[in-house]
């Protein structure tokens, strides 16, 4: 599949969750598996050149993508979850949202010091997560290789939050 046909897999929902927001869903996407498996093989693709040592899924739609992404280049997946969701000791930072602060969090075994990591996760828009997610990479002495997205919301200028890091996204809109 070419990227404009997986790209037509993503609906616009108007007014959500909120007036004057256009929502990309990616539900029908999820629900077309040549779509799917397209996707995923162009991040493989993509991921390929950064030599990766295990990939970071961020909450929650991340763990679809970063899950399949794992499994296709055989590299240990490690979850970043919400504060309070992980059941071993684990490493927290602090991210601001548009409406206040939040906490992520990752095992704290998860990251091993100088390996390479892929952070994943379906949408950047603001990159406040991505951004909190690569701190805590870098908090166990571990390294970006990249952070990959199906979709970029250009218009909200999430790159720069994530600084110099290498940036993939399949779709921009």
């Amino acid at each position: 599949m070419t990227l404009q046909e997986i790209r037509s897999l993503i609906r616009d929902v108007p007014d959500f969750p909120k007036p004057g927001i256009v929502f990309k869903d990616i539900t029908p996407l999820l629900a077309h598996p040549a779509g799917f498996s397209a996707t995923i093989d162009r991040l493989a693709e993509r991921a390929a050149g950064s030599s990766p040592d295990g990939i970071l899924a961020i909450e929650s739609r991340g763990f679809i993508f970063g899950a399949a992404l794992a499994n296709r280049l055989r590299l240990p997946l490690q979850l970043v979850r919400k504060s309070g969701k992980l059941p071993r000791e684990s490493i927290s930072t602090r991210y601001e949202l548009e409406y206040g602060f939040d906490h992520l969090e990752v095992h704290a075994d998860a990251i091993e010091p100088a390996g390479r990591y892929l952070i994943v996760d379906d949408v950047i828009a603001t990159g406040g997560t991505a951004a909190a997610a690569a701190r805590l990479v870098r908090q166990q002495q571990g390294i970006v290789a990249s952070c990959m997205f199906v979709l970029e919301l250009s218009f909200l200028n999430g790159r720069e939050a994530l600084g110099d890091l290498p940036v993939v996204s399949l779709l921009r809109f």
